[in-house]
Parts: structure tokens; C-alpha cells; sequence
């Protein structure tokens, strides 16, 4: 027993390296794929938001891409590859009509932090992420004050 003699300050720092290096990566990777999720959701209730405020379907269809780069900015995504699809209860009528149900669909894909672009990986190891929010235009919506020039 007395010839056992190790450094235990050694082994500590390469146990805790072993422990710690993966549990860092874990934390990373979690916060990010975190961020996406909140910044696809923020983006999907902002996009459908300012699309059923709007007065004219093209104005709506303008918004819906500044609401999306700003959802995504805010969160540090700005890179991100994403795609947003409209969808309404009653398009026979047009989306922006009286009580119809807007609903607006987010999909991005979060890389994980620390892959290399080798190989093409970042497209393996991506992880895609959907929300979607619903909103309703008001029952006091008209479209009379486009037609009219603005109703100024």
C-alpha cells in the first residue's frame, strides 16, 4: 500500500475534462436548439399577428417578412435557413376577411453550434423545428378604406 503513490490533482483535471468538455457541448447545443424554438414560435405569433392587421392582403404578405427577420434577429438566427406558409379557414373569400382564422406555419433548421460545413454535416446534423400560431381577424375588418384610397 505505501508504494501506491498517484497525483491526484492529475487525475481530477483529466477525469473533469472527460465530464466536462461533453456536458458543455450538451448545454450548447440544448440552448440553441432552445432559441430556435422560442425564435420560431415568437416569429410564428408575430407574423400571424401583424398579417391579420393589415388592411390589404399585400400589405399583409409585406409584414410577414419583416416580422420574420426581426423574430429570428432578436434571437441571434439571423442566418438561419427558414420558411413561413399562410393557410386560412375561408380562402373563397380571401384570408383577410370578416371572423376567418389566419394561421401562419414557421419551419427552420437549427445546426448544431461547433460542426464544421466538411462534408456537408451541417445538413445531417440539423435539427428542424415547426411552430404555428393562429390569430383572427376582427369581425370589424373591412376593406372599404383600401378601396376607397385609404379612407384619408
Amino acid at each position: 500500500m505505501a508504494e501506491e503513490t498517484g497525483s491526484a490533482s492529475l487525475e481530477f483535471i483529466t477525469v473533469g475534462l472527460i465530464l466536462l468538455v461533453p456536458l458543455v457541448y450538451l448545454v450548447l447545443a440544448v440552448s440553441s436548439v432552445q432559441a430556435g424554438s422560442l425564435a420560431a414560435e415568437g416569429a410564428a405569433r408575430q407574423m400571424a399577428r401583424v398579417y391579420v392587421q393589415a388592411t390589404t392582403p399585400a400589405e399583409g404578405l409585406a409584414s410577414l417578412d419583416r416580422a420574420l427577420a426581426v423574430g429570428f434577429d432578436d434571437y441571434g438566427l439571423a442566418s438561419v435557413e427558414s420558411a413561413a406558409t399562410i393557410a386560412c379557414d375561408d380562402s373563397a373569400n380571401g384570408c383577410l376577411s370578416r371572423g376567418n382564422s389566419v394561421t401562419v406555419t414557421v419551419r427552420v433548421r437549427i445546426t448544431l453550434p461547433l460542426v464544421p460545413d466538411v462534408l456537408a454535416l451541417r445538413d445531417v446534423v440539423s435539427i428542424p423545428l415547426e411552430a404555428q400560431a393562429t390569430q383572427q381577424v376582427s369581425r370589424f375588418w373591412s376593406d372599404t378604406g383600401a378601396a376607397e384610397g385609404g379612407g384619408g
